[in-house]
C-alpha cells in the first residue's frame, strides 16, 4: 500500500466525517456572530459600557459600513442577487438531486449565511432610514446579532443531524 492509500484509508475524505468541515462550520458562524454588519461586537459592548468616544467611534464605523453596504446594493444589487441565486440553486441541484455530499455540506453553510447577509442588508437599510442615536443603535445591533446567533444555532443543529445521518447511512448495516 502506498502512503496516499494509507492516508485516505485512515482519514475519511467525505465532507461530514471530515474534521476540517466542522472546524470551518464553527469558524464561519463564530465570525458571523462577532461582526454585526461589519462592526466588531466588542465595539458595541464598549460603547454601551463606557459611552463618550466609544459611542462616537461606533456610530462612525456603523455609518461607514452602512453606506458601503447600501452603495454595493445600489450599484450591483441586481447582479449579486442573480449570481447568488444561480450559485445557490446550482448547489441545491447538485446536493439533493445528484446527491453530491460536498455540495450538501456547502449548501448547509451557504444557505443560512445567505439569510444572514439579507438580514444584514435589511438592518443597514433600517439604520440608514432611522438614523438612531448611539444607545438605540447598540440595541439594534445587539438584536441583529441575537438573530444571527439563532440562525447559526439552528444551522449547526440541522447540519449536525444531517451529517450524522449521512455518516450512519454509509456505515455497513444501516
Amino acid at each position: 500500500m502506498t502512503l496516499t492509500q494509507t492516508l485516505f484509508e485512515v482519514i475519511d475524505m467525505r465532507s461530514f466525517s471530515n474534521l476540517w468541515f466542522w472546524i470551518m462550520l464553527a469558524l464561519v458562524w463564530s465570525s458571523a456572530s462577532h461582526r454585526v454588519i461589519g462592526v466588531p461586537f466588542d465595539m458595541v459592548a464598549r460603547a454601551r459600557r463606557f459611552g463618550g468616544q466609544s459611542e462616537r467611534d461606533l456610530v462612525d464605523l456603523v455609518r461607514i459600513n452602512v453606506n458601503r453596504m447600501l452603495h454595493v446594493a445600489h450599484v450591483a444589487g441586481g447582479w449579486l442577487i442573480a449570481v447568488a441565486g444561480f450559485v445557490l440553486s446550482s448547489l441545491l441541484l447538485l446536493a439533493f438531486w445528484y446527491d453530491v455530499e460536498f455540495a450538501q455540506a456547502v449548501v448547509l453553510i451557504a444557505l443560512p449565511m445567505g439569510l444572514v447577509v439579507v438580514m444584514g442588508f435589511a438592518t443597514a437599510r433600517r439604520i440608514a432610514a432611522e438614523q438612531p442615536d448611539a444607545q438605540t443603535l447598540c440595541r439594534r445591533l445587539a438584536r441583529h446579532r441575537f438573530w444571527v446567533q439563532v440562525i447559526g444555532m439552528i444551522s449547526i443543529f440541522v447540519t449536525a443531524m444531517y451529517g450524522m445521518y449521512q455518516n450512519l447511512s454509509v456505515a455497513p448495516g444501516f
